[in-house]
């Protein structure tokens, strides 16, 4: 119980920064650049993706013996599944809604950490024993 503690604060502090990265690049590509929300989006959620692989791999499931290869394209289909989510749910929100663009991104971001983490542990960062 304790070692499922342990990850799951790492989890949360590693998918807090890369929430903070998605969401600052994204806001730094509209307000910047002038780019629309929907494909600041996309800019953000690729540079948030090293960020999160990486402090994942190497801090929350470092005892996986999942060689990095597969855990690599294992996390970007939960990733991109999580994203797929996330930007439809985000263009509705933008259409439907008169909340500011950076809220509803924040609200998004927040709202898919937990599937990511389920998913991420159950299958992503799972080192299934050879037979």
């Amino acid at each position: 119980m304790r070692t499922l503690l342990q990850q799951v604060s790492t989890f949360i502090a590693v998918g807090c920064a890369a929430a903070a990265t998605h969401w600052a690049v994204a806001v730094g590509c509209v307000e910047a650049f002038g780019m629309p929300p929907l494909a600041a989006n996309l800019i953000g959620w690729l540079i948030a993706f090293a960020v999160s692989f990486a402090g994942h791999y190497r801090l929350t499931f470092r005892h996986s013996k999942t060689p990095w290869t597969i855990a690599a394209r294992r996390f970007f289909l939960v990733s991109a599944a999580g994203f797929a989510i996330n930007e439809a749910a985000y263009a509705w929100l933008l259409h439907s809604t008169a909340i500011r663009y950076d809220i509803l991104l924040a609200l998004i971001l927040a709202g898919l950490a937990v599937v990511t983490f389920i998913a991420s542990r159950l299958w992503a960062f799972r080192h299934k024993p050879a037979a």
